[in-house]
Formats: structure tokens, sequence, C-alpha cells
């Protein structure tokens, strides 16, 4: 603890003197490369580290230290709307790894919103107006044409082959059948038996 007080004494000391100075502009300088030089070596000792260490645990300067959520929401959103920004994410979207480590990330707010939106009535209605669109149905039908989509088509349909609830599904369907055409021929076979 002793440590402590004594490296944020000096490093307070050192402040106070460079602040103080009532030198020539050159002097100040000189002052301030001085304490500047004095404070970082201060700083990369053990002791100037634990120091700043103790004073980061400390509650009130954490409080102290906590950004403003506006002033992060202000700067972020001013990072987002420049230029340089703008040309950084479309470089990023070109890559595949990216989108799709980004697409994974966002699957299931993705979701959650999209299922918001299907219960949402104007959204519904713009839907059905931009599906009626000429240039959207026939994007969807060149979209449907592509050999990317008819290979995943094949996977889809083959996975829900192999679906096991399919699968129990189609036999129930095969039984049924199967016993409404027993029914029907017993029927056929008593009716033509009764007519000779």
């Amino acid at each position: 603890m002793f440590r402590l007080y004594f490296t944020v004494g000096i490093i307070l000391a050192c402040l106070t003197l460079s602040a103080c100075s009532n030198e020539g502009a050159a002097a100040k300088e000189i002052d301030y490369e001085t304490t500047k030089k004095m404070v970082v070596d201060i700083l990369q000792t053990e002791d100037g580290k634990k120091a700043l260490q103790e004073i980061l645990k400390d509650e009130k300067m954490k409080e102290n230290l906590v950004i403003n959520a506006d002033v992060v929401k202000s700067a972020i959103s001013n990072v987002l709307s420049s230029e340089k920004s703008k040309e950084m994410w479309t470089k990023l979207f070109e890559d595949p790894k990216f989108v799709e480590t980004y697409a994974k990330s966002m699957a299931d707010q993705h979701k959650k919103l999209i299922k918001s939106l299907m219960n949402d009535s104007e959204y519904q209605k713009q839907m059905l107006e931009l599906l009626k669109d000429p240039e959207i149905t026939k994007q969807m039908i060149e979209a449907m044409k592509s050999q990317e989509f008819t290979a995943q088509l094949e996977k889809s349909i083959q996975k829900t082959l192999e679906s096991p609830l399919f699968q129990a599904k189609i036999q129930d369907i095969l039984l049924k059948a199967a016993a409404e055409q027993q029914k029907g021929k017993k029927g056929e076979e008593g009716g033509g038996g009764g007519g000779s």
C-alpha cells in the first residue's frame, strides 16, 4: 500500500511541478519532456504497474472510467456512416467466409425478426405487392432454374426422404391405402357374387 501512495505521490509531484512552472516557453517544453519521460519510466516499473492496477480496481475509479452510452453510440454512428467505413464494410461483405460467419452469428436474431414481421399486416401487404412484381417473378424463376438451386433442392428432398419421421408418415399412408384397396376388393367381390 505504501508503494502505491509513494508512486502516486511521485506522479502527482511531477505533474504539479510541471504545471506550476512560470518560466519561458522553451523551459516549459523541456520540463514537459522531462516530466513525461519520468512518468513513463515510473509507470514501467513494477511498482508503477502495481499502483495502476490497484487504482483501476477501485470502484469509484471504475465508475469514472465508464464511458457514457450516448457518447459511444454517437462515436459508432459517426464511424459507421463515414466513407472509409462504407468501403471497409463493402470489402468485408465480398469475403464469403466473413459473410458466412456474420450470417451464423445473426441467425437467431434474424429468425425472431422474420417471425415478428410475418405477423405484421403492413409487412405482409408489402411482400404480396413485391411478389406480384413481374421483374421479381422473373428473377425467382431464373434462380430456381439455376444449378445451385437444383442441387440444394435435391439435398433437401434427400434429407426429407431419409428422415425417420417422414418415413413413418409414408408407411402410415401406404398402409391406409392398402387397407382401403383391400376393402374395395372385398366390396367388389361381395357385390359381384350376389349378381350371378
